[in-house]
């Protein structure tokens, strides 16, 4: 029986060493061969977005590689796609509208030998760049405006924002450019410190990585909305584990860290260890009944109308202060939730929950800029809208960064700032 089995696993070696040297056969580079490969022969297409999907019927040909297809935009630029002969589709993008237009496609050998070319006539769906900008939605915020659009496909897109406005007796035009791929994104042109009777106009326009744009898309203008950060001077903290309203402080005197930093107008960076640090002491504040949530609570010392907050984390990222160091990661607090203090019916009422999302392809140097500008957010992000008055705010932070948001390892805190205005 073991003499049967050995034979039968030689067998089985020696065949998929047979099928390998088959393989590398194909992938061989071949100089001398000038022979071109048979047609495709396509079976249907797909419309797609912006493009579309050839389902093809390769030739019989023991040296094939692989599968293009060439499409020239109507600048005359071409774009080339490709894809493996083991399987039975290729998917072409770029299309800058919904008209129809020709597609080559050509099946290739491992000599580089293209067959003769296959005119394909396709007519592609609404492109994906022009379903982003007719998507996009822009409203008003305080000292800001935000863009809000959809991106079905997740392709990279550049989205240009021109906006106008009146400053100082003189007419200015700007324009700020962002680049992104998510499925739904939201950014925002921050730092206009307007009167709401300055009105601002806002025009975008959409390009895709295959170099079409949309044309300028007016967004007519909007009123932005104003508030003034709330001076910390009268701000006073609760002491650590004392309660307020059923909520106890949190302990963030640990280790380097101490509560009051949090308030004192000055960041950490990376040499003066300017943050709160719970030692892993969450919840009631004991260190036995983990670490996540705690809460940070602030006495106003007067009441105010809250609109938006910056948030800045832990940096320790060294003395030159150019490393990302801790940054959007680690023992930092990557979500929370807001509350205010209701009079009427003595207790927290909560406001909203904030996600920070982590920056993707920054250097380490870009890293600490951001983090030192902090991270913004309103009360009411999808509709931007003061808080009623109150003269408590609560900031419970809920998960670290860490694990896509999941892990509850948050210790730190370097910074909270608050917008709003007054209330007499």
């Amino acid at each position: 029986m073991k003499s049967t089995n050995l034979k039968l696993l030689y067998i089985t070696l020696a065949s998929l060493l047979l099928f390998s040297c088959e393989e590398l056969e194909r992938f061989k580079p071949n100089s001398d061969d000038g022979n071109a490969p048979g047609k495709v022969t396509l079976k249907t297409y797909k419309a797609l977005f912006g493009g579309a999907r050839f389902f093809y019927t390769l030739p019989d040909d023991e040296d094939l590689m692989s599968v293009e297809a060439v499409y020239k935009n109507p600048k005359g630029k071409a774009f080339t796609f490709a894809a493996s002969y083991f399987v039975d589709s290729l998917d072409v993008y770029g299309f800058p509208s919904s008209d129809e237009y020709t597609v080559q496609l050509f099946a290739v050998d491992r000599a580089g030998n293209r067959s003769e070319a296959l005119d394909v006539r396709v007519t592609p769906l609404e492109p994906a760049f022009s379903r982003v900008a007719n998507s996009m939605e822009v409203k008003p915020g305080f000292s800001s405006f935000f863009l809000d659009w959809t991106n079905e496909l997740k392709q990279n897109i550049n989205v240009y924002v021109d906006f106008t406005f009146n400053q100082d007796g003189a007419t200015r035009t700007l324009t700020s450019v962002f680049s992104s791929n998510l499925e739904e994104d939201r950014r925002f042109v921050n730092d206009l410190f307007l009167p709401p009777t300055e009105k601002v106009g806002v025009k975008v326009r959409v390009e895709d990585m295959y170099g079409n744009i949309t044309e300028t898309i007016d967004k007519g203008s909007i009123s932005l909305f104003e508030d003034n950060k709330i001076p910390k001077s009268e701000w006073v903290l609760p002491n650590p584990n004392d309660s307020v309203g059923g909520v106890p402080m949190v302990f963030g005197n640990g280790l380097e860290g101490r509560n009051r930093y949090v308030i004192d107008d000055l960041i950490d960076r990376g040499d003066n260890l300017n943050f709160m640090h719970t030692n892993s002491r969450g919840k009631t504040g004991r260190t036995a009944d983990g670490n996540m949530p705690w809460n940070f609570i602030i006495d106003l010392g007067g009441y105010y109308e809250l609109s938006r907050i910056i948030t800045v984390q832990r940096h320790s990222g060294g003395l030159a202060n150019i490393a990302r160091g801790q940054y959007y990661r680690n023992e930092n607090v990557g979500m929370y939730n807001m509350y205010i203090w209701d009079d009427a019916t003595s207790s927290w009422e909560f406001v909203s929950q904030n996600k920070i999302i982590v920056p993707q392809g920054l250097t380490e140097l870009e890293f600490v800029k951001k983090g030192e500008a902090g991270d913004m957010a309103y009360m009411y992000p999808d509709e931007p809208a003061y808080t009623k008055p109150t003269r408590w705010f609560r900031y419970e932070a809920v998960k670290s960064f860490n694990g896509n948001y999941t892990l509850e390892d948050g210790n730190c805190l370097s910074e909270i700032t608050l917008y709003g205005k007054k209330r007499n």
